[in-house]
């Protein structure tokens, strides 16, 4: 039987949910290809603000990885916009970042282009350094901007500014947030527990302005014709903040572009019916921030995952949901303070209200009620009992015989507060914890018991509570308890390294070394897997065990490397790549700058950057073009794309500065050469000091070395990334040969010993510095050992940029695909 299409434009959370709700019910119905804006998988826009803020890595907040499409079948074009649909011959076009056009036939259409921020029309707008924040590439430019700049101003007391501010300043930026009402969040909050939401965040140290309209950005000069960065705000009462970044966080707006050129009916959004049909075509679908129902674009993710599940029951054709619109509620966690707020909380005539503050606790709770019933909630602090007050004002129910208890919640344990065990226990089963993923009590009970869950990751991988928002979590966390008793895990004892496998990286790593296990394939098939194949998190892990447990024994598997580390060259955001050669401790010579000058020539790379590891990369460089670089380039590859040694930071040291007591340039290059061919868990960097003063910074390296008049000073274990850690002192040695042998055995230790993706400060806290120099300074024959044996993996080691058949390097995937 022939299969239908289905395109989906858009590949954000609504849009992937009823993909997600219709392959449970029709897995086999629909041929489905999905375009996508961004150059990412779907991924958590909720959780973007811990991704700023240093908490959370962008790969942690992906919800479908791109395994996920591939295994369902799903055709996947990330990062091309669609421009255009042809609705009398239902064909959808659109473009890739190199200008080529994708085409795809539709059955049914599935629009879900989501929203876009709202930028203030004033002046000034368009200067450099004035951003939204909806997406990863705003984060990753907040991100960028914090590591050289020091103010910032957020346009915005909502929930989105708010977490943009706290983000900012956790990032070392001073931060002053504008908002032109009298009190924050003033959408979900009143005005007392506004002005106790502001001073909690004062004392942490955000500035405010409130009440405050901003008239416009001031800017520095053009360059080059572009505008210049801004560098204030002007305000309309002529009072200026200076700034060097601007996050505009001041609303959304449907995104209905595309659809208005369809000629699709728009108001409010794109406008639905009941089945999430649009009003104008009914073979076309939509859903999300995109949609008006009923007059209504839902912002939150609750209704818009209750959408999901309408459009996919009538996409597969059941034709029996109907959305009737949602009574929302909101329940947040802003800067890790409770929230919740639902229904007309701000009161007014013809209500009443009872109200419980404590400001110096923190807890702020109000109820406003109306002919015996429940309105209104607004709750600071303490929100435990949000989901209770939300079904009593869904529900209309009348709290006449409780309303003297009614402030103390639904477990009315009165002055002695609430238990955990007790909350978990009197909610029923038909209680709603999840709002985001419209989870009740019952399912997640039903899946801890059948399923023998014990820890919250468990129950968010069954039943998705807690998976979104994550405001939820504590009352999860209760219900597990009481359910699974003395079995709960606040924590499990062994994470498995995915959800291919029960096993933890050190079983892995174990059973790798005592059954010499030597292909990805036969750890899979005798240590259980769930997916014959794994996924993209399980297998570079494996991989990497196999190659440095059994060095020159185990199969290299290129698939299961990432994409960089295939290519042999950092993709960039555009599709391009970087190449950045080896420069033997950051020294380089005429030569080679004459053949880089040269390749950026005929090969027309747009940008040549020195980088912090004193080496030259350059960007924008054509996948097609690389084994050409390379080639004419004539240098070693730095590894700037692999989990490997990358640089190897050196001072000019005694040949040169007056300073200087010992050779740290010579040190550096012996170091660098001895072990450049190097693979680790993570990314390995060295540098080398002449003298104390330390001008390569040496004491945040996996491995620093310090010249002193007697010798050397070593230090390993230092990091220079979002939390700067400062290295442990090992040893101090004579000689340069003693260098190069602790320094290998150190690495060889961390590649024994540490598990994939975890950088040497993070293996070094997890096994202890006693460990380490127990392992290095005690053990005499073992630190020798250690460094033979590293000596031994990398001798004959390929240079992936030239031995393209020892280095199993695919150049096919080189070849320019034809016009």
């Amino acid at each position: 039987m022939k299969k239908s299409k289905l395109v989906m434009v858009g590949n954000g959370m609504a849009g992937v949910r009823t993909i997600e709700e219709l392959l449970k019910v029709a897995p086999d119905l629909y041929d489905i290809t999905v375009f996508g804006a961004e150059p990412h998988p779907n991924y958590n826009r909720i959780l973007l603000s811990p991704v700023l803020a240093g908490e959370q890595t962008l790969d942690e907040i992906v919800l479908n990885s791109w395994e996920w499409y591939s295994d369902n079948h799903i055709t996947l074009h990330a990062g091309k916009k669609v421009t255009e649909v042809d609705r009398v011959n239902r064909v959808v076009r659109a473009v890739a970042p190199d200008g080529s056009v994708v085409e795809a036939e539709y059955d049914r259409l599935l629009m879900c282009t989501g929203s876009n921020p709202f930028i203030l029309p004033i002046p000034g707008k368009d200067l450099k350094g004035v951003i939204a924040y909806r997406d990863i590439a705003d984060t990753n430019e907040m991100i960028a901007t914090a590591t050289q700049y020091k103010n910032a101003v957020v346009i915005g007391g909502g929930l989105l500014g708010l977490e943009a501010a706290n983000g900012l300043m956790l990032r070392g930026m001073t931060v002053t947030v504008v908002h032109t009402n009298p009190w924050l969040m003033d959408r979900q909050l009143d005005a007392v527990a506004g002005k106790l939401l502001q001073k909690s965040l004062e004392e942490r140290g955000l500035k405010f302005l409130l009440g405050a309209h901003t008239q416009e950005l001031l800017g520095g000069p053009d360059i080059d014709g572009a505008p210049g960065r801004v560098t204030a705000v002007k305000f309309k009462d002529g009072t200026q903040v200076a700034t060097d970044l601007v996050v505009m966080a001041v609303g959304i707006r449907p995104n209905t572009e595309l659809a208005a050129s369809m000629r699709l009916h728009i108001d409010r959004g794109i406008v639905v019916n009941d089945t999430m049909q649009t009003v104008t075509d009914g073979r076309i679908y939509s859903v999300g921030e995109c949609a008006a129902h009923r007059g209504i674009a839902y912002g939150l993710v609750a209704p818009l995952f209750e959408q999901a599940k309408v459009a996919a029951n009538h996409l597969a054709e059941f034709g029996i949901g109907r959305y009737m619109g949602s009574l929302t509620s909101t329940k947040l966690k802003v800067t890790g303070i409770d929230l919740f707020s639902a229904g007309d909380f701000t009161g007014g005539e013809g209500t009443e209200e009872i109200v419980m503050s404590d400001p110096f606790g923190g807890v702020y709770k109000k109820l406003v009620l109306k002919d015996d019933k429940l309105i209104g909630a607004c709750l600071y602090g303490d929100t435990v009992d949000g989901s209770y007050y939300f079904k009593l004002l869904r529900d209309g129910r009348s709290i006449g015989e409780v309303r003297d208890r009614l402030m103390f919640g639904e477990s009315n344990i009165g002055d002695t507060g609430h238990e955990g065990h007790s909350k978990a226990a009197t909610m029923p089963d038909s209680a709603e914890v999840c709002g985001c993923n419209g989870v009740n009590k019952g399912t997640i009970c039903k899946a801890i018991k059948e399923k023998g869950l014990f820890t919250l990751e468990e129950v968010k991988k069954h039943t998705k509570a807690s998976a979104s928002c994550g405001s939820c979590t504590g009352l999860v966390e209760q219900i597990l308890m009481f359910t699974a008793g003395g079995d709960y895990s606040a924590t499990p004892k062994t994470k498995a390294i995915c959800a291919c496998t029960e096993q933890g990286h050190q079983a892995v790593r174990d059973a790798i070394v005592k059954n010499k296990f030597l292909t990805v394939a036969t750890v899979f098939n005798s240590m259980g897997w769930k997916t014959p194949n794994g996924c993209a998190t399980c297998r570079p892990a494996v991989n990497y065990y196999l190659i440095s447990s059994w060095p020159k024994e185990a199969k290299d598997d290129p698939q299961s490397r990432f994409i960089n580390e295939r290519s042999h060259a950092n993709i960039q955001k555009d599709g391009t790549y970087s190449v950045v050669p080896r420069m033997w401790g950051g020294e380089t010579s005429a030569s080679e700058l004459r053949r880089i000058a040269d390749v950026v020539d005929k090969y027309k790379i747009p940008t040549v950057k020195v980088t912090g590891g004193q080496r030259i990369d350059l960007l924008g460089v054509k996948k097609e073009d690389l084994v050409n670089v390379w080639k004419d380039i004539g240098m070693p590859s730095g590894h700037a794309y692999a989990k490997a040694l990358r640089t190897v930071k050196t001072c000019v040291g005694s040949e040169w500065c007056r300073m200087g007591t010992q050779d740290s340039t010579q040190m550096g290059k012996d170091m660098e050469r001895a072990m450049w061919r190097m693979y680790a868990p993570h990314k390995v960097k060295f540098a080398v000091s002449g003298c104390p003063r330390n001008c390569a910074e040496s004491g945040i390296k996996d491995v620093g070395v310090i010249g002193v008049d007697s010798g050397w000073e070593m230090y390993v274990a230092g990091n220079g990334g979002i939390k700067t850690e400062v290295a442990h002192f090992l040893v101090k040695v004579k000689t340069s040969a003693e260098v190069l042998e602790y320094t290998g055995a150190f690495c060889e230790l961390y590649r024994q010993e540490g598990w994939y993706l975890e950088r040497t400060v993070h293996y070094v806290a997890r096994v202890g510095m006693e460990h380490i120099k127990q392992r290095i300074l005690e053990d005499h024959a073992g630190r020798k050992a250690l460094w033979e044996r590293l000596q031994f993996a990398l001798d004959g080691e390929p240079d992936p940029w030239f031995d393209f058949q020892d280095a199993q390097v695919d150049t096919r995937q080189f070849t320019a695909l034809p016009a």
